[in-house]
């Protein structure tokens, strides 16, 4: 009975660390300027980031080809979200580091 909640308590852990991980990638997300366009959900001008994962999911190169896209904006992809609206460049203004850690959020949702 013990090891059972010995195991429970680590599961609230690993729980409660990953919550903290998404509000501090969410926070990073408004610090950088996504969330003007972005929401986790749903669309608001560009597509909500969980489509955006359900869109790659299993894809193996998603993760270098959304980092160049977020580095050097783009269009073409969503329009039928967007209206044609594109996705503004965002290096240098965010760095390498952060692009790279909002693109492992945005496709671990």
């Amino acid at each position: 009975m013990k090891a059972r909640w010995i195991s429970v308590a680590a599961a609230a852990a690993i729980f409660m660390f990953g919550a903290g991980q998404a509000s501090a990638d969410l926070d990073l997300a408004q610090k950088s300027g996504c969330l003007a366009c972005h929401s986790v959900d749903k669309k608001v001008v560009g597509p909500g980031w969980k489509d955006v994962a359900a869109k790659y999911k299993g894809d193996a190169g998603a993760k270098d080809l959304l980092i160049g896209k977020v580095k050097a904006g783009g269009k073409g992809n969503w329009n039928d979200v967007t209206g044609g609206v594109p996705m503004p460049p965002y290096s240098p203004r965010v760095s390498d580091a952060d692009i790279a850690t909002l693109v492992d959020f945005i496709l671990g949702l």
